[in-house]
């Protein structure tokens, strides 16, 4: 990426000189950033310690990084394709994924994702993947396209490996592709976030839906809709998620160890045995101004992971301590705000803060048909919501999205945006699952430029809006509000005025038959869920065990802490 291209757009963390000091880390020989009493990353990100994982070799954060948000699927493939095209002789291509479709478009009559991989082994590039060796396609998931695209790129050279080193009922959910360049340093990019290189998700601003869509809920058509966000990085925080890699491909652990998973890929002549990486290069250059910190959750495993021992659960650790930060707004889109323990997480902080509010975009619908399906989900959500609602009151707005044609669209993102100064994008939802169970990958991004618009401290903690963190709110609620301007946004008294008007008068056209002109706008009051006492007993051990399961280890389970 070039200066230019940078500079034109305004919510990158852009180009510039940033000092930051380094010392050597006693571990690895990486370079961790000094950290410094007062300063502001100190109050919003996890020191080493916080994280509680002495084991990994990630660092505390990186300074120096450009982001960029990728919203929406076609615009993270487009990026991607651009990416992989770049990729020739000696370059590295480390991937992980949860759902893998090999004839997945990355663009409009474009390579498919097999091709894009496939090509890049042919140019030279090392391709290494792990992907999730997932449950059974009967069972809506995606078993066979992952071994699909597996088998296609180890065919041409590449090695992707099908990864089942998880917890009982658990999976593999971090999604990024990191992208190194030993000869151009200042080409070495990772996106990251939540969109699977799947069927479904190369959906645009418009809401019509991926034309390769997949099997979901009726309410969201033969061709449903998807709301997603991504990033891209440039700058040291690539070297990071390239170690987010290397820690898992290195784990000595059997890729599946149960017997009715092991057989059958013995038989099938399955690669079960990781081969060497090239050895780790240094960081790249600085790119931009952003600090970036990566926040993760692994499960307590037996046995456990080399890079983890007893789990890791930063993302849970790295939004409580925000959280603690926050005083004006905070806003949310999430695929499943359907955990009481995360709820009380939220729920804390508006009962601490009188003047804070809390605005979450969720989907309408769950994404599977039936009630053996639905009940569980739907009990999880139903304590969510009766927690923040408790705890908020009307400061509480959740929020779903429709397409301009009125048909619901599934909102699959994970971003939360605090103050307008700390922000997140990644993998891990806000339940239990996510915070405990699966594997995640989140970064959360603190830019040194701060917004100089009014107000220029929402927080009121002279932290001071800050770029990034702003634009990629504005951003999302333009699309949502349809709006071409930021007027009566930027102040969150008046911004949250904005999303409630916007919504009741969405609500009251549908109310009234659709009668006349549509009002401006796309999100809509998320109905209260209703469950009787009989369906929440019923639910409930199905919700414990297999839907929202708690990955951490007893001792943390008796003390509700993460």
């Amino acid at each position: 990426m070039t200066g230019s291209r940078v500079a034109a757009t305004s919510h990158l963390c852009q180009f510039g000189s940033v000092h930051r000091h380094e010392r050597p880390s006693p571990r690895s020989g990486v370079s961790l950033p000094a950290i410094a009493g007062g300063r502001t990353e100190l109050g919003w990100f996890l020191t080493q310690e916080q994280r509680g994982n002495d084991a990994t070799r990630i660092r505390p954060w990186t300074e120096g990084n450009a982001v960029r948000p990728l919203v929406h699927g076609s615009t993270y493939f487009a990026v991607l394709a651009e990416a992989l095209a770049r990729a020739g002789e000696g370059d590295l291509v480390f991937f992980s994924d949860w759902r893998g479709d090999p004839d997945e478009q990355l663009t409009e009559d474009g390579e498919t994702v097999v091709q894009a991989l496939s090509r890049a082994v042919h140019r030279g590039a090392i391709v290494k993947g792990l992907i999730w060796r997932s449950h059974l396609d009967r069972l809506r998931f995606s078993n066979e396209e992952n071994r699909n695209l597996s088998e296609d790129v180890n065919d041409v050279g590449g090695e992707v490996l099908l990864d089942q080193r998880v917890r009982a009922a658990g999976s593999h959910h971090q999604k990024f592709v990191v992208v190194r360049h030993p000869e151009r340093p200042a080409d070495d990019v990772v996106m990251l976030g939540g969109i699977d290189l799947a069927h479904g998700r190369r959906d645009d601003a418009d809401h019509r839906g991926d034309p390769q869509s997949v099997p979901f809920a009726h309410q969201y058509g033969t061709r449903p809709p998807w709301h997603d966000v991504h990033v891209e990085i440039r700058g040291p925080a690539v070297r990071d998620v390239e170690d987010v890699f290397r820690e898992r491909w290195e784990d000595p652990a059997a890729l599946s160890r149960l017997p009715w998973q092991a057989i059958p890929d013995i038989l099938r002549g399955e690669d079960r045995r990781a081969d060497g990486l090239p050895p780790p290069m240094a960081d790249p250059p600085e790119a931009g101004t952003c600090a970036v910190q990566l926040l993760r959750t692994y499960p307590q495993r037996r046995p456990g992971y080399p890079y983890a021992p007893a789990g890791e659960r930063s993302a849970a650790r790295g939004y409580a301590k925000a959280l603690r930060r926050a005083r004006r707004l905070v806003y949310v889109e999430d695929q499943y705000l359907w955990s009481a323990d995360v709820a009380r997480v939220f729920a804390a902080a508006l009962r601490r803060e009188p003047g804070l509010h809390l605005i979450a975009v969720v989907p309408r619908y769950p994404d599977q048909d039936g009630t053996l399906a639905r009940m569980p989900v739907r009990l999880g959500h139903a304590r969510a919501l009766q927690i923040v609602r408790a705890a908020g009151g009307d400061r509480v707005q959740v929020l779903d999205v429709e397409n301009h044609a009125g048909n619901p669209v599934y909102v699959h993102a994970k971003v939360c945006v605090i103050d307008d100064v700390w922000a997140t994008v990644g993998s891990d939802n806000f339940n239990r699952r996510s915070w405990t169970h699966d594997s995640e990958l989140t970064a959360a991004i603190l830019d040194q430029r701060r917004d100089e618009r009014e107000p220029r401290d929402p927080g009121g903690l002279g932290d001071g809006a800050r770029r990034f963190a702003r634009e990629l709110r504005l951003e999302l609620w333009r699309e949502h509000l349809d709006r071409d301007d930021d007027d009566g946004l930027l102040d969150p008294t008046d911004a949250i005025e904005a999303v409630r008007a916007s919504a009741v008068a969405l609500d009251a056209w549908h109310d009234g038959g659709r009668s006349g002109p549509r009002p401006p706008g796309r999100l809509r009051a998320h109905p209260a869920v209703h469950m009787t006492r009989w369906q929440r007993l019923l639910a409930a051990p199905v919700y414990n065990a297999v839907v929202d399961p708690d990955g951490r280890p007893a001792w943390l389970k008796v003390r509700g802490q993460h």
